[in-house]
């Protein structure tokens, strides 16, 4: 059986190290991919609980390309870096042989097929500089109306209690009503499932980047792309690599 019929295996990682979450995710990329699709969700065991700067961000980032080299060595078809700040991305790019996804990037590209311009709801204001470094960075700037910060860390959003969540609904209603964008961008990955729910009330698009990534990935495969290696995204150049470095190294 050809490569492009055969059931795809996706690895979703989620950058932290909460289990919760991680299940959150795994849960909502499940219920949008294809029949046949597995979804491989991990995190690394040492790291960050949650991911709110930029601090975290380069400490997730290692945890990232671990679970990358163990995905590839696996044999998966596509990572998901599930993180909305999309840590270690390109250096994930450069270690994988497939397709590597990062939900931010994944939910803004969605957002322009469908509105001419979009908002983002995330969750601590301390964050919103690092989604407009990514707006900028992806080209996204001119199309992105507003970001909004609900003000509650990441792990509010696993603590049983609902109010983060009522947060984002509150947010989301008051940026379709004064923003003038026509899709929300739901900026943490914790929040991934809500975008259904949202979508449906507000009567319009509520994007959640995990499940924009999983399609993505099959869509990729499906059209047999994957990441270039000529330039700056090929192998990284082999070198020693000491310490706990040394697990990195790969071989093209």
């Amino acid at each position: 059986m050809s490569s492009i019929h055969r059931p795809l295996r996706i690895q979703l990682i989620n950058p932290n190290t909460s289990l919760a979450m991680t299940e959150v995710m795994a849960t909502t990329a499940r219920q949008v991919a294809s029949s046949g699709t597995e979804i491989i969700a991990v995190c690394p065991r040492e790291g960050a609980p949650s991911i709110e700067g930029h601090f975290d961000e380069a400490i997730a980032t290692l945890g990232v390309l671990e679970q990358v080299k163990l995905g590839r060595e696996a044999g998966v078809d596509g990572h998901i870096i599930a993180c909305f700040g999309d840590p270690g991305l390109l250096a994930a790019r450069e270690l994988a042989s497939k397709p590597v996804i990062g939900i931010a990037e994944a939910a803004m590209h969605m957002a322009t097929l469908v509105a001419t311009r979009f908002s983002i709801v995330t969750t601590l204001p301390r964050t919103l500089v690092i989604a407009r470094h990514l707006l900028h960075q992806y080209g996204f700037e001119r199309h992105c109306a507003a970001l909004h910060a609900i003000d509650l860390p990441v792990l509010s959003l696993e603590d049983g209690s609902g109010v983060a969540q009522q947060k984002v609904r509150e947010q989301c209603i008051r940026s379709k009503n004064n923003d003038g964008s026509g899709a929300i961008v739901l900026g943490c990955g914790g929040m991934a499932d809500l975008a259904q729910e949202l979508t449906q009330e507000l009567g319009i698009p509520v994007i959640d980047g995990v499940s924009a990534a999983v399609r993505l990935i099959e869509s990729l495969s499906a059209l047999q792309l994957t990441t270039s290696k000529h330039g700056d995204l090929d192998f990284p150049i082999e070198k020693p690599l000491s310490g706990r470095f040394n697990g990195l190294n790969v071989r093209k």
